[in-house]
């Protein structure tokens, strides 16, 4: 039994309960006696799956089973590690314990997005991060660890019970984010010292607060405790919800901008949606600017200059959604007919695997029995040789035709992906070059509008220094235009540089489209290959896996009887 603990001299109480609040795991995984913990890795995983629950002849046989990691659903590793790694191999997770570790820091869990339960209690984790990923998430304990803060949980969306009690957590900041997370109905947040402040009652600022929990501490919410919690922080409540739909508000709105923004982006027409590329021409053009100074007449030649542009950025515009369009539609039928086929022949390959491992219980019961007979009888004993050398030689032959099935239809699948990918190309080529060649004619329009513009305003210029210079009025020509009265080159040069300046900015617009265009395609065409290049390795080696481990349990079945026989 533990002895008392008794105050030193010049040691307070508040001094030995701070402590005592950051060491929270003191006195339980400091005094468990196991091994020191390591990276979780291959081997600590295939470990934690062979010995997991199952009993008796259910446990014999599970150990026999290959460790097929897409088809692990729940893994246990407790009192093994202190840093998460290597979880990446079981896609399909749906349910982790890591509880009673030295883990400190949560990541590389970003590839679970199956993941439904995930405990981290008793460990040593000071920060709440890396979860965004982890859309399916349903419940979380981080009961017992370092935490300080809440934070980083509004993201998840499906999240029903948190459990973040015995921590350091000292603030209610963070909690009201928790608003946000509408699915959650079960929040326990005991033993944090903002839980033991005398005079604030967490519990009905949390119920007053979360609306949406029906449980805090495990305990039922009763309609009187809401009420008395609504009353109690009524003003703390009016202003997180009010804080909450602005919030609400701005997110809508940048969701919107940004949807709107990619969905331009994709179409190559961003920024010719309003005036911009017309606002651009005039953009550190001192040319254009000079030519200005001349007054109305500019001003209206200026203003049928910028329908003239805007009416055709418009047809661009509306051009590159059209587009967009078709070949969005295009990307999806080519992405689901891709997924159907991998689909189709994963599901055959599958029944094929199955099909097998059933014959294969068979021939190993059957395998079983013959080596027991030869262990217990003195005759007959080659006859009951070559009837297991034959059931071996059987089974090798059925796993090669296997091997030979898989591979061919990986190796066609393979082959069928590449020659979709190569025509998927020609016609999405096809599209994007027919887009960029209808934009080019309007661009080259926008051209012919700037030297249009350009001449007229040659005529305008000229006229004005020509009633000016008539009037004797050269005080009311402007400074700038002064050194055009004597040298009317100094007008075509004006006129030139504005013209040179406008079409270069169209030039630079019509660039940026077409490479774009281009690189869209390079990128997506490239991201397919390099996807099905890592597809087809990984499917290679994982048939090239399984036929190791069939042979290395055929290897290992004439041991595995000797181990299950009664010493004498």
């Amino acid at each position: 039994m533990d002895e008392p603990v008794s105050s030193q001299p010049g040691e307070s109480v508040t001094e030995k309960e701070e402590e005592a609040e950051e060491e929270p795991l003191m006195g339980f995984l400091e005094e468990i006696n196991c091994p020191e913990p390591g990276i979780i890795d291959r081997q600590m995983i295939e470990t934690a799956y062979l010995e997991e629950g199952q009993k008796g002849e259910a446990r014999r046989l599970h150990q026999l089973e290959p460790v097929v990691y897409d088809r692990i659903t729940t893994m246990r590793l407790e009192f093994k590690s202190k840093r998460i790694d290597h979880l990446w191999m079981m896609p399909n997770l749906t349910k982790l314990c890591l509880n009673c570790n030295k883990i400190e820091v949560i990541e590389h869990l970003e590839m679970l997005t199956a993941l439904k339960d995930l405990n981290l209690s008793f460990n040593y984790i000071t920060r709440i991060e890396n979860l965004e990923k982890l859309v399916k998430l349903e419940k979380l304990s981080l009961f017992s660890n370092r935490i300080r803060k809440i934070e980083n949980i509004h993201t998840l969306q499906n999240l029903v019970i948190l459990s973040i009690g015995n921590n350091l957590i000292d603030t209610v900041e963070g909690i009201e984010r928790l608003r946000f997370v509408s699915s959650l109905k079960v929040l326990n947040l005991e033993g944090n010292p903002i839980a033991k402040q005398p005079d604030f009652p967490l519990s009905l600022y949390v119920i007053a607060i979360l609306p949406q929990l029906n449980y805090y501490e495990y305990v039922f919410i009763k309609t009187e405790t809401r009420e008395e919690a609504q009353k109690r922080f009524y003003r703390e409540l009016r202003e997180i919800e009010d804080k909450q739909e602005r919030e609400i508000q701005g997110l809508e709105t940048e969701a919107r901008e940004m949807a709107e923004a990619d969905r331009l982006a994709s179409s190559f027409v961003e920024h010719l949606d309003g005036m911009q590329l017309y606002d651009s021409l005039w953009r550190d053009d001192e040319d254009g600017r000079i030519l200005m100074l001349v007054g109305a007449p500019a001003q209206e030649l200026c203003e049928e200059y910028s329908k003239d542009v805007y009416e055709l950025t418009q047809q661009i515009y509306r051009l590159g959604l059209e587009r967009f369009g078709e070949r969005d539609e295009e990307i999806r039928d080519f992405n689901a007919n891709l997924h159907e086929g991998q689909e189709e022949l994963q599901a055959q390959g599958q029944r094929q695997i199955e099909e097998f491992l059933e014959y294969k219980e068979r021939t190993f019961d059957e395998m079983r029995l013959k080596w027991r007979e030869l262990d217990q009888r003195d005759e007959d004993l080659e006859q009951l040789q070559a009837q297991l050398d034959t059931l071996t030689a059987n089974f090798e032959d059925s796993l090669n035709d296997l091997w030979e099935s898989l591979m061919a239809q990986e190796l066609h699948l393979h082959e069928a992906v590449e020659e979709s990918t190569l025509n998927f190309n020609r016609k999405i080529s096809d599209l994007m070059s027919n887009f960029v060649e209808q934009a080019q004619v309007i661009f080259q329009q926008l051209r012919d509008v700037c030297s249009y513009f350009a001449d007229n305003m040659t005529d305008i210029v000229n006229q004005f220094l020509s009633t000016k210079l008539t009037r004797n009025e050269l005080n009311a020509i402007p400074e700038e235009l002064q050194q055009c009265v004597d040298d009317r080159e100094a007008v075509l040069q004006l006129v030139e540089g504005m013209r040179t300046s406008h079409t270069s900015r169209v030039d630079k617009r019509e660039d940026r489209l077409a490479q774009r265009s281009r690189q869209f395609i390079d990128d997506m065409i490239m991201n397919l290959n390099n996807n099905e290049v890592d597809r087809h390795r990984a499917k290679i080696l994982e048939i090239n896996s399984f036929m190791e481990m069939m042979t290395e349990a055929l290897a290992n079945l004439p041991d595995e009887l000797h181990q299950e026989a009664p010493s004498d």
